[in-house]
C-alpha cells in the first residue's frame, strides 16, 4: 500500500513511540556552541553529550525527525538517492536496550509497520580487525531471532561497518546496516550491498557505541614516524579502543530513501517530497529548450534540491542568508547553483522564490518554522538572485574577451584552466561553457577541465571533513567557560539594551566567544562598557550556577528564557546563575557550565558589528 510522507512521519514516531521512546523536537540545522560543523548532519549530532554520559530530560529512550544537511556530496545531486538537506529518522538508547532490542524494533517497523517485503532486505555487520573483534553478536541476532537467511547477512571491514568517532578520538562502534533491493540487475555475481550498483539502497543503520577510542601515551623514542604525502615528517599515534561503560544505541533511518521505496518510486526525487517542487519548477521553464529529457531532469532535480536546502538553511529560527562565509557561503552556493541550472532550462526572471514557496507549503507542517520565516527567505532569494544577474553578465563579457583571443589560435579551444576559470569565479557549469563555445565554432579542453574540478572537489571535501573534525562534545574547561560567559553577556544585554534582544546564534571555542543577537544598530561605546562592566561584576559576586530539571511550562513561570522553544520537549534543563533574591540569568540550555561565576576570569569584548540585518554580533573572550 502506498503511504505518504505524512503518513510515513505520523507511523513512525508512533511506534517508537508506543515502545517506551519520548518525542524530542528536531534540533536546528545550525549546531549551537559547536564550531566545529557548519550544520547537523546527522540525527545523533545534538545528543552528543547525552551519549557520552550526561542525562537527558526526556529519559533513556528517545525518537525524532531531524532535519540534517551535508555538502560533501553536492555533486552527486540529481542521482536516484543523493540530497544536500535531508530528515533522518532516529531512535535512541542511552544505556537503556541493546543490540537485540534495537535490531528487533528495526526489523518490526520496516517490515510490519511499513510493509516492506523482508524477502528484499539484507544486512551487513562488521567482520572485525585487529583491535576489534568481530559483530558476531548482531550477526547472531538476524539469523537466529529475526530468521534472515545466512546469504542475506554480509560481513565488512571497518571503513563500511564501523562508525565514528566523528575526531580523532570519542565514542564509537560497530554497526549494522539495512538494505532493501531494487529492480535493477544485479551487477554479477559479487553484487553485495557494499558494491555501489544501486541494486541495494541503504534505509536503515544500528551503530552501537560500545568502545571510546582513546590515545595511547608513548615515550618518544618509541612513537613511529612516517613520511607524510606533502614530505613532512608526523608523528603516527597509536590508539586502543576501551569498553565504554554506557553503552548507546544510535539509529538512523533515511526518510527520504523510505518515502521512495515505500511509494514504488525509481528515485527520491519521483516522490510526493518533490514532485510538487519540480512540476513548480517544470511550469516555469521553456518548453522547447533543446536539452534532452536527461539534461532536464537532472537540472530539474538539482533546482529543486538545492532550493528546498536554502530554504531550510534560510528558515531555521537560527537561519542565516547567503554571505561569503560559513553556512552563509554554502547557502550561496546552493542558490547560485540552482539559478545556473535554471537558465541551462531557459527559466528567465527572478524565480527561485517562486519554487521555495512550494517547499514552504509542502513542508510547513512539519516544519512551522519555514511559514515563520517566509518572508525572510523570499526576499533573501530576490536579492541573491538579482546580485547573481550581474555576475552572470561580467561571466558573458568575459567569454567574449575569451573567445577573441582564442579564434586567433589554431586549436579553437578553451583550455581546462580558463573553463574552470569561468566555472569557479562566474558560476558558468561545464554544460554552459560547452554550450556557448558549440555556438561560437569552439571546442572545450573537457579533460583538463575535469582535473581541475576534481582538485577543487578534493579540496572542498577535506575543507569539510576538517570542519566537522575534532569532536561534537567540545567540554574543554575553556569552552565551558565561555558557554557559561554567553548566559550572563545574553541577560546583559537584555538589562542595557532592551528585552527586543534575542539570541541569534553562538558559535564558541576554547578561544573565544562570538555571539549573535537582535538589534537594529550598531552599539556605542558606551553600551559596550555597560554590558562589560555588568558581565563582570556578575563574576566578581562569585555567583553559584546550578541545574534544575523540570517541563517547559514550569520553567516560563520561573521566568527562564528560551532561545528557541520549539527546540525543546517536555522537560528541560534550567540553568540559574545566582540564588535567592540575587538571580541574575535563568535559562533553557543543554549544558555544561561551571559550578561558579568567579572560575571565569575576567571579560572583555573584542569587537562588535553587524552580522545580518537586523543582527548584531559580539566576539569576546575571558582572560
Amino acid at each position: 500500500m502506498v503511504m505518504t510522507s505524512q503518513e510515513i512521519r505520523r507511523k513512525f514516531i508512533g511506534y517508537f513511540k508506543s515502545r517506551g521512546h519520548k518525542e524530542i523536537p528536531s534540533a536546528s540545522l545550525l549546531p549551537e556552541h559547536d564550531p566545529t560543523a557548519l550544520f547537523t548532519a546527522a540525527g545523533m549530532h545534538p545528543l552528543v553529550p547525552y551519549l557520552m554520559g550526561e542525562n537527558h530530560p526526556a529519559g533513556k529512550r528517545l525518537c525524532n525527525i531531524q532535519k540534517c544537511l551535508r555538502t560533501d556530496d553536492i555533486d552527486e545531486v540529481g542521482d536516484r538517492t543523493h540530497n544536500t538537506f535531508f530528515e533522518m529518522l532516529g531512535y535512541w538508547s542511552l544505556g537503556d536496550y541493546w543490540k537485540k532490542e534495537s535490531i528487533k524494533m528495526s526489523w518490526e517497523f520496516f517490515t510490519e509497520i511499513m510493509g516492506l517485503d523482508p524477502r528484499k532486505i539484507s544486512v551487513t555487520v562488521f567482520k572485525g580487525d585487529k583491535n576489534i573483534p568481530g559483530d558476531s553478536e548482531s550477526a547472531e541476532i538476524w539469523e537466529k531471532e529475526i530468521g534472515l537467511p545466512k546469504n542475506k547477512i554480509y560481513f565488512l571491514p571497518m571503513k563500511e561497518n564501523f562508525w565514528g568517532p566523528v575526531g580523532q578520538t570519542g565514542p564509537c562502534g560497530p554497526c549494522t546496516e539495512i538494505f532493501y533491493e531494487t529492480d535493477l540487475p544485479k551487477c554479477g555475481e559479487k553484487c553485495n550491498p557494499s558494491c555501489g550498483c544501486g541494486k541495494y539502497i541503504e534505509i536503515g543503520n544500528n551503530v552501537f557505541m560500545e568502545y571510546e577510542k582513546k590515545l595511547k601515551v608513548h615515550k618518544a623514542e618509541n612513537r613511529k614516524v612516517i613520511k607524510s604525502k606533502i614530505g613532512e615528517d608526523q608523528e603516527l599515534y597509536e590508539y586502543e579502543y576501551v569498553a565504554l561503560k554506557q553503552k548507546n544505541v544510535d539509529v538512523g533511518l533515511g526518510f527520504e530513501r523510505l518515502v521512495m521505496v515505500k511509494q514504488g518510486k525509481s528515485n527520491v526525487f519521483g516522490t510526493d517530497l518533490f514532485q510538487p517542487i519540480i512540476d513548480r519548477i517544470k511550469s516555469l521553464e521553456i518548453e522547447n529548450s533543446g536539452l534532452s529529457e536527461e539534461q532536464k531532469n537532472k537540472s530539474e532535480k538539482i533546482i529543486a534540491d538545492h532550493l528546498r536546502a536554502a530554504s531550510f538553511v534560510m528558515g531555521d529560527d537560527r537561519g542565516v542568508g547567503p554571505s561569503n562565509v560559513d553556512q552563509g557561503y554554502v547557502v550561496r552556493k546552493l542558490i547560485r547553483r540552482a539559478i545556473r541550472y535554471g537558465r541551462i532550462l531557459g527559466i528567465s526572471g527572478i524565480f527561485t522564490f517562486k519554487v521555495a514557496e512550494v517547499v514552504i507549503e509542502n513542508y510547513k507542517s512539519a516544519y512551522p518554522e519555514l511559514e515563520r520565516n517566509k518572508d525572510f527567505i523570499v526576499e533573501q532569494l530576490v536579492k541573491e538572485e538579482e546580485k547573481f544577474g550581474e555576475t552572470l553578465k561580467r561571466g558573458l563579457k568575459e567569454f567574449e574577451n575569451l573567445k577573441s583571443k582564442i579564434e586567433n589560435l589554431a586549436s579553437k579551444t578553451i583550455s581546462g584552466m580558463e573553463a574552470f576559470n569561468l566555472y569557479q569565479t562566474y558560476g558558468f557549469p561545464i554544460e554552459m561553457i560547452r554550450e556557448l563555445a558549440e555556438e561560437n565554432g569552439l571546442k572545450v579542453d573537457e579533460e583538463e577541465f575535469e582535473k581541475e574540478f576534481g582538485k577543487h572537489r578534493e579540496l572542498s571535501r577535506t575543507a569539510s571533513g576538517g570542519k566537522f573534525k575534532g569532536g561534537l562534545a567540545d567540554a574543554k574547561e575553556e569552552t565551558v567557560k565561555l558557554h557559561t560567559a554567553a548566559h550572563l553577556l545574553l541577560e546583559s544585554l537584555r538589562r542595557v539594551l532592551g528585552d527586543h534582544i534575542y539570541q541569534k546564534g553562538s558559535n564558541i571555542t576554547a578561544e573565544r566567544l562570538r555571539f549573535d543577537f537582535s538589534h537594529p544598530k550598531k552599539l556605542t561605546d558606551g553600551e559596550k562598557q555597560k554590558i562589560e562592566d555588568l558581565v563582570n561584576e556578575q563574576i566578581r559576586k562569585k555567583l553559584p550556577v546550578n541545574c534544575e530539571e523540570m517541563n517547559l511550562e514550569e520553567a516560563k513561570k520561573l521566568g527562564a528564557t528560551g532561545v528557541f522553544e520549539s527546540k525543546y520537549g517536555e522537560k528541560v534543563k534550567v540553568y540559574t546563575i545566582g540564588e535567592g533574591d540575587n538571580v541574575f540569568s535563568r535559562e533553557i540550555c543543554g549544558g555544561p557550565h561551571v559550578q561558579n561565576t568567579s572560575e571565569l576570569g575576567e571579560f572583555k569584548i573584542k569587537k562588535e558589528q553587524s552580522s545580518s540585518a537586523g543582527v548584531r554580533r559580539i566576539k569576546a573572550i575571558l582572560r
